[in-house]
Protein backbone atom coordinates (compact mmCIF):
# COMPACT_ATOMS: atom_id res chain seq x y z
CA UNK A 1 0.00 0.00 0.00
CA UNK A 2 2.53 2.24 0.88
CA UNK A 3 1.49 4.18 3.37
CA UNK A 4 3.24 2.72 6.05
CA UNK A 5 6.46 5.04 4.88
CA UNK A 6 4.46 7.78 4.00
CA UNK A 7 3.78 9.43 6.78
CA UNK A 8 7.31 11.77 6.57
CA UNK A 9 7.89 11.14 3.13
CA UNK A 10 7.43 14.38 1.22
CA UNK A 11 7.98 17.82 2.80
CA UNK A 12 4.35 19.16 1.70
CA UNK A 13 3.35 16.13 4.55
CA UNK A 14 4.09 18.95 7.39
CA UNK A 15 2.50 21.71 5.21
CA UNK A 16 -0.72 19.27 5.49
CA UNK A 17 -1.33 19.85 9.28
CA UNK A 18 0.48 23.41 9.39
CA UNK A 19 -2.12 25.07 6.85
CA UNK A 20 -5.67 23.85 7.96
CA UNK A 21 -4.49 24.64 11.78
CA UNK A 22 -3.67 27.88 10.61
CA UNK A 23 -7.05 28.01 9.26
CA UNK A 24 -8.83 26.50 11.77
CA UNK A 25 -6.94 29.04 14.04
CA UNK A 26 -8.03 32.21 12.12
CA UNK A 27 -11.64 30.84 12.29
CA UNK A 28 -11.43 30.53 16.17
CA UNK A 29 -10.21 34.34 15.93
CA UNK A 30 -13.51 34.98 14.13
CA UNK A 31 -15.48 32.98 16.19
CA UNK A 32 -14.85 34.91 19.34
CA UNK A 33 -14.96 38.11 17.09
CA UNK A 34 -18.58 37.83 15.63
CA UNK A 35 -21.41 37.83 17.20
CA UNK A 36 -25.33 39.66 17.70
CA UNK A 37 -22.97 42.00 19.99
CA UNK A 38 -20.82 44.10 18.19
CA UNK A 39 -17.55 43.88 20.09
CA UNK A 40 -14.14 45.83 18.67
CA UNK A 41 -11.40 43.58 18.86
CA UNK A 42 -9.04 45.48 21.28
CA UNK A 43 -12.22 44.94 23.71
CA UNK A 44 -12.09 41.12 23.01
CA UNK A 45 -8.49 40.64 23.77
CA UNK A 46 -9.00 42.72 26.75
CA UNK A 47 -11.70 40.70 27.52
CA UNK A 48 -9.51 37.31 27.57
CA UNK A 49 -6.91 39.03 29.61
CA UNK A 50 -8.95 39.75 32.34
CA UNK A 51 -9.53 43.61 31.66
CA UNK A 52 -13.23 43.47 30.44
CA UNK A 53 -14.51 47.46 29.45
CA UNK A 54 -18.08 46.46 31.03
CA UNK A 55 -19.89 43.36 32.14
CA UNK A 56 -22.17 43.11 29.02
CA UNK A 57 -19.34 42.44 26.54
CA UNK A 58 -17.96 40.19 29.69
CA UNK A 59 -20.95 37.92 29.78
CA UNK A 60 -20.80 38.12 25.49
CA UNK A 61 -17.27 36.76 25.34
CA UNK A 62 -16.91 34.32 28.04
CA UNK A 63 -20.54 32.95 28.54
CA UNK A 64 -21.66 32.72 24.94
CA UNK A 65 -18.50 32.84 22.37
CA UNK A 66 -15.84 30.97 24.05
CA UNK A 67 -18.04 27.95 25.11
CA UNK A 68 -19.54 27.93 21.35
CA UNK A 69 -16.02 28.03 20.30
CA UNK A 70 -15.27 25.45 22.39
CA UNK A 71 -18.07 23.26 21.62
CA UNK A 72 -16.74 23.58 17.52
CA UNK A 73 -13.65 22.25 18.24
CA UNK A 74 -14.05 19.61 20.28
CA UNK A 75 -17.33 18.06 18.82
CA UNK A 76 -16.30 19.02 15.00
CA UNK A 77 -13.20 16.88 16.16
CA UNK A 78 -15.27 13.88 17.60
CA UNK A 79 -17.29 13.73 14.29
CA UNK A 80 -14.06 14.84 11.86
CA UNK A 81 -12.76 11.50 13.75
CA UNK A 82 -15.63 9.19 13.80
CA UNK A 83 -16.50 9.87 10.07
CA UNK A 84 -13.59 8.51 8.84
CA UNK A 85 -13.04 6.20 11.35
CA UNK A 86 -16.40 4.50 9.85
CA UNK A 87 -15.25 4.79 6.39
CA UNK A 88 -12.33 2.92 6.88
CA UNK A 89 -13.74 0.18 9.14
CA UNK A 90 -16.64 -0.23 6.88
CA UNK A 91 -14.23 0.67 3.64
CA UNK A 92 -17.67 2.56 2.80
CA UNK A 93 -17.05 6.19 1.46
CA UNK A 94 -20.55 7.22 2.40
CA UNK A 95 -20.33 6.45 6.48
CA UNK A 96 -21.14 9.13 8.66
CA UNK A 97 -22.30 9.34 11.89
CA UNK A 98 -25.25 11.00 10.68
CA UNK A 99 -26.18 9.02 7.45
CA UNK A 100 -25.99 5.79 9.32
CA UNK A 101 -28.27 6.47 11.87
CA UNK A 102 -25.51 6.39 14.48
CA UNK A 103 -26.42 10.17 15.13
CA UNK A 104 -29.91 9.76 15.26
CA UNK A 105 -29.69 6.40 17.59
CA UNK A 106 -27.59 8.53 20.14
CA UNK A 107 -30.22 11.70 19.57
CA UNK A 108 -33.94 9.07 20.59
CA UNK A 109 -31.60 7.92 23.63
CA UNK A 110 -31.51 11.17 25.15
CA UNK A 111 -34.56 12.73 24.02
CA UNK A 112 -36.00 9.13 26.20
CA UNK A 113 -33.97 9.89 28.51
CA UNK A 114 -35.47 13.90 29.36
CA UNK A 115 -38.92 13.16 28.43
CA UNK A 116 -39.83 9.68 29.63
CA UNK A 117 -37.62 9.12 32.54
CA UNK A 118 -36.66 12.76 33.70
CA UNK A 119 -33.07 12.86 33.57
CA UNK A 120 -32.19 16.68 32.84
CA UNK A 121 -28.16 16.11 33.51
CA UNK A 122 -26.20 15.91 30.22
CA UNK A 123 -23.19 13.57 32.77
CA UNK A 124 -26.85 11.25 33.54
CA UNK A 125 -27.98 10.73 30.17
CA UNK A 126 -24.99 10.70 28.06
CA UNK A 127 -24.65 6.83 28.85
CA UNK A 128 -28.57 6.35 27.27
CA UNK A 129 -26.61 8.18 24.42
CA UNK A 130 -23.39 5.71 24.04
CA UNK A 131 -26.41 2.84 24.28
CA UNK A 132 -28.79 4.25 21.51
CA UNK A 133 -25.66 5.37 19.14
CA UNK A 134 -24.19 1.60 19.61
CA UNK A 135 -28.20 -0.13 18.63
CA UNK A 136 -28.48 2.06 15.84
CA UNK A 137 -25.37 1.35 14.60
CA UNK A 138 -25.51 -2.44 14.61
CA UNK A 139 -29.23 -1.95 13.59
CA UNK A 140 -28.18 -0.53 10.31
CA UNK A 141 -25.07 -2.74 9.44
CA UNK A 142 -27.48 -6.15 9.97
CA UNK A 143 -30.53 -4.08 7.68
CA UNK A 144 -27.62 -3.48 5.11
CA UNK A 145 -26.38 -6.94 4.98
CA UNK A 146 -29.69 -8.35 4.06
CA UNK A 147 -29.90 -9.66 0.70
CA UNK A 148 -27.97 -11.95 -1.97
CA UNK A 149 -25.46 -9.07 -2.50
CA UNK A 150 -24.43 -8.68 1.41
CA UNK A 151 -23.48 -5.48 2.61
CA UNK A 152 -22.26 -2.53 0.16
CA UNK A 153 -22.25 1.10 0.40
CA UNK A 154 -24.96 2.42 -0.71
CA UNK A 155 -27.22 -0.73 0.65
CA UNK A 156 -25.47 0.56 3.97
CA UNK A 157 -26.41 4.58 3.24
CA UNK A 158 -30.41 3.83 1.91
CA UNK A 159 -30.73 1.19 5.51
CA UNK A 160 -29.27 4.21 7.89
CA UNK A 161 -31.27 6.99 5.85
CA UNK A 162 -34.13 4.29 6.70
CA UNK A 163 -33.46 4.07 9.82
CA UNK A 164 -32.88 7.81 10.89
CA UNK A 165 -36.24 8.70 9.79
CA UNK A 166 -37.35 6.11 11.75
CA UNK A 167 -35.81 6.99 14.52
CA UNK A 168 -36.20 10.71 14.13
CA UNK A 169 -40.19 10.07 13.94
CA UNK A 170 -40.02 8.11 17.43
CA UNK A 171 -38.16 11.33 18.80
CA UNK A 172 -40.44 13.99 17.57
CA UNK A 173 -43.74 12.04 19.22
CA UNK A 174 -41.71 11.36 22.69
CA UNK A 175 -40.93 15.10 22.67
CA UNK A 176 -44.33 16.20 21.91
CA UNK A 177 -45.36 14.52 25.35
CA UNK A 178 -42.65 16.61 26.92
CA UNK A 179 -43.18 20.07 26.90
CA UNK A 180 -39.39 20.22 28.19
CA UNK A 181 -38.05 17.92 26.22
CA UNK A 182 -39.54 19.64 23.13
CA UNK A 183 -37.68 22.72 23.81
CA UNK A 184 -34.67 21.05 23.73
CA UNK A 185 -35.29 18.76 20.83
CA UNK A 186 -36.48 22.30 18.80
CA UNK A 187 -33.20 24.00 18.70
CA UNK A 188 -31.05 21.05 19.71
CA UNK A 189 -32.15 18.59 16.83
CA UNK A 190 -30.98 21.68 14.20
CA UNK A 191 -27.35 21.22 15.21
CA UNK A 192 -26.59 24.15 17.12
CA UNK A 193 -23.09 25.35 19.19
CA UNK A 194 -25.48 27.97 21.28
CA UNK A 195 -27.19 27.61 24.40
CA UNK A 196 -24.89 25.04 25.98
CA UNK A 197 -22.63 25.88 29.03
CA UNK A 198 -18.70 24.84 29.97
CA UNK A 199 -19.44 22.59 32.64
CA UNK A 200 -21.10 20.08 30.54
CA UNK A 201 -18.20 20.36 28.30
CA UNK A 202 -16.06 19.14 30.27
CA UNK A 203 -18.00 16.66 32.02
CA UNK A 204 -18.25 15.29 28.35
CA UNK A 205 -14.88 16.09 27.55
CA UNK A 206 -13.43 12.60 28.82
CA UNK A 207 -15.12 10.27 26.58
CA UNK A 208 -14.39 12.87 24.06
CA UNK A 209 -10.33 12.11 24.61
CA UNK A 210 -10.94 8.51 25.31
CA UNK A 211 -12.90 8.16 21.93
CA UNK A 212 -9.96 10.40 19.88
CA UNK A 213 -6.93 8.45 21.29
CA UNK A 214 -8.28 5.04 20.54
CA UNK A 215 -9.12 6.20 16.97
CA UNK A 216 -5.88 8.12 16.46
CA UNK A 217 -3.70 4.98 17.60
CA UNK A 218 -6.13 2.57 15.21
CA UNK A 219 -4.54 4.34 12.20
CA UNK A 220 -1.62 1.87 11.53
CA UNK A 221 -4.14 -1.17 11.92
CA UNK A 222 -6.43 0.96 9.63
CA UNK A 223 -3.81 0.85 6.95
CA UNK A 224 -3.71 -2.94 6.76
CA UNK A 225 -7.48 -2.98 7.27
CA UNK A 226 -7.57 -1.39 3.75
CA UNK A 227 -5.80 -4.05 1.95
CA UNK A 228 -8.66 -6.57 3.06
CA UNK A 229 -9.43 -8.90 5.94
CA UNK A 230 -7.45 -11.74 4.21
CA UNK A 231 -4.47 -9.70 3.35
CA UNK A 232 -4.72 -7.89 6.62
CA UNK A 233 -4.62 -11.38 9.35
CA UNK A 234 -2.14 -12.56 6.68
CA UNK A 235 0.14 -9.44 8.08
CA UNK A 236 -0.58 -10.90 11.45
CA UNK A 237 -3.69 -8.06 11.95
CA UNK A 238 -5.90 -9.09 14.77
CA UNK A 239 -9.19 -7.56 12.68
CA UNK A 240 -11.92 -8.21 15.41
CA UNK A 241 -10.05 -6.50 17.76
CA UNK A 242 -9.11 -3.63 15.54
CA UNK A 243 -13.11 -3.42 14.13
CA UNK A 244 -14.36 -3.68 18.18
CA UNK A 245 -12.06 -0.78 19.45
CA UNK A 246 -13.01 1.31 16.10
CA UNK A 247 -16.67 0.52 17.09
CA UNK A 248 -15.84 1.74 20.62
CA UNK A 249 -14.01 4.91 19.25
CA UNK A 250 -16.94 5.57 17.37
CA UNK A 251 -19.83 4.95 19.97
CA UNK A 252 -17.91 7.34 22.12
CA UNK A 253 -17.18 10.05 19.49
CA UNK A 254 -20.61 10.35 18.50
CA UNK A 255 -22.54 10.01 21.70
CA UNK A 256 -20.70 12.74 23.07
CA UNK A 257 -20.67 15.10 20.02
CA UNK A 258 -24.65 14.60 19.60
CA UNK A 259 -25.64 15.03 23.65
CA UNK A 260 -23.08 18.69 22.85
CA UNK A 261 -24.31 20.12 19.77
CA UNK A 262 -27.08 17.57 18.59
CA UNK A 263 -27.48 14.96 16.04
CA UNK A 264 -25.52 17.37 12.86
CA UNK A 265 -25.21 15.39 9.65
CA UNK A 266 -22.66 15.36 6.56
CA UNK A 267 -19.58 16.69 8.83
CA UNK A 268 -18.04 12.62 9.00
CA UNK A 269 -19.02 12.42 5.48
CA UNK A 270 -17.01 15.46 3.63
CA UNK A 271 -14.23 15.73 5.80
CA UNK A 272 -12.74 12.43 5.26
CA UNK A 273 -12.95 13.25 1.58
CA UNK A 274 -10.91 16.85 1.54
CA UNK A 275 -8.72 15.13 3.71
CA UNK A 276 -7.61 12.16 0.95
CA UNK A 277 -7.57 14.94 -1.27
CA UNK A 278 -5.27 16.80 0.54
CA UNK A 279 -3.36 14.21 1.29
CA UNK A 280 -3.20 12.87 -2.48
CA UNK A 281 -1.72 16.15 -3.03
CA UNK A 282 0.92 16.37 -0.72
CA UNK A 283 2.30 12.98 -1.36
CA UNK A 284 1.10 10.79 1.29
CA UNK A 285 -1.70 8.82 0.09
CA UNK A 286 -4.30 7.11 2.08
CA UNK A 287 -2.23 6.78 5.14
CA UNK A 288 -4.82 6.67 8.06
CA UNK A 289 -1.63 7.86 10.62
CA UNK A 290 -2.28 11.30 8.59
CA UNK A 291 -5.93 11.09 7.86
CA UNK A 292 -7.67 10.97 10.96
CA UNK A 293 -5.33 13.58 12.69
CA UNK A 294 -6.38 15.77 9.52
CA UNK A 295 -9.94 15.11 9.55
CA UNK A 296 -9.53 16.25 13.15
CA UNK A 297 -8.35 19.63 12.10
CA UNK A 298 -11.06 19.78 9.07
CA UNK A 299 -14.55 18.81 10.63
CA UNK A 300 -13.91 21.45 13.45
CA UNK A 301 -12.95 24.43 11.01
CA UNK A 302 -15.92 23.53 8.99
CA UNK A 303 -18.20 23.50 12.27
CA UNK A 304 -16.91 26.98 13.27
CA UNK A 305 -17.27 27.78 9.55
CA UNK A 306 -20.91 27.27 9.76
CA UNK A 307 -21.34 28.17 12.58
CA UNK A 308 -19.81 31.84 11.93
CA UNK A 309 -21.77 32.27 9.13
CA UNK A 310 -25.04 31.47 10.62
CA UNK A 311 -24.32 33.98 13.01
CA UNK A 312 -24.35 36.58 10.07
CA UNK A 313 -27.00 35.66 8.12
CA UNK A 314 -29.80 36.56 10.90
CA UNK A 315 -28.30 38.86 12.67
CA UNK A 316 -28.79 39.78 15.49
CA UNK A 317 -30.81 35.74 15.18
CA UNK A 318 -29.00 33.32 13.69
CA UNK A 319 -29.18 29.86 11.30
CA UNK A 320 -27.75 26.58 13.11
CA UNK A 321 -24.68 25.51 12.28
CA UNK A 322 -26.18 22.15 11.24
CA UNK A 323 -28.33 23.47 8.90
CA UNK A 324 -25.99 25.31 6.67
CA UNK A 325 -23.75 22.02 7.10
CA UNK A 326 -26.14 20.31 5.56
CA UNK A 327 -26.46 22.78 2.42
CA UNK A 328 -23.24 21.80 1.62
CA UNK A 329 -23.02 17.72 2.72
CA UNK A 330 -26.90 17.63 0.89
CA UNK A 331 -25.27 18.03 -2.37
CA UNK A 332 -21.99 16.05 -1.66
CA UNK A 333 -23.68 12.85 -0.48
CA UNK A 334 -25.63 13.06 -3.66
CA UNK A 335 -22.75 13.59 -6.27
CA UNK A 336 -21.15 10.57 -4.45
CA UNK A 337 -24.20 8.33 -4.71
CA UNK A 338 -24.20 8.77 -8.32
CA UNK A 339 -20.48 8.52 -9.56
CA UNK A 340 -20.64 5.17 -11.35
CA UNK A 341 -17.59 3.33 -9.83
CA UNK A 342 -19.29 4.14 -6.26
CA UNK A 343 -22.50 1.90 -7.55
CA UNK A 344 -20.40 -0.92 -8.65
CA UNK A 345 -18.93 -1.13 -5.16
Amino acid sequence: MGSEKSGAAHPRAVLLLILPGAVLVALVMLSLLLGALSVPPGEVWDTLTGDAPNTRVENAIWDVRVPRTLLGLTAGAALGLSGALMQALTRNPLADPGILGVSAGAAFAIVFAVAVLGLRSAHAYIWFAFAGALAASVLVYLMGGLGRSGTTPVKLALAGIAMTSLLFSLTSAIALTDPDALNRFRFWSAGSLANQDGATLLRILPFLAAGAVIAVGLGSSLNRLALGDDVATSLGLRTGPVRALGVVAVTLLTGAAVVLIGPVVFVGLVVPHVARVLAQYAGIGPDHRWLLPLSAVLAPALLLAADITGRLLARPAEVQAGILVAFIGGPFFIAMVRRRRLAEL
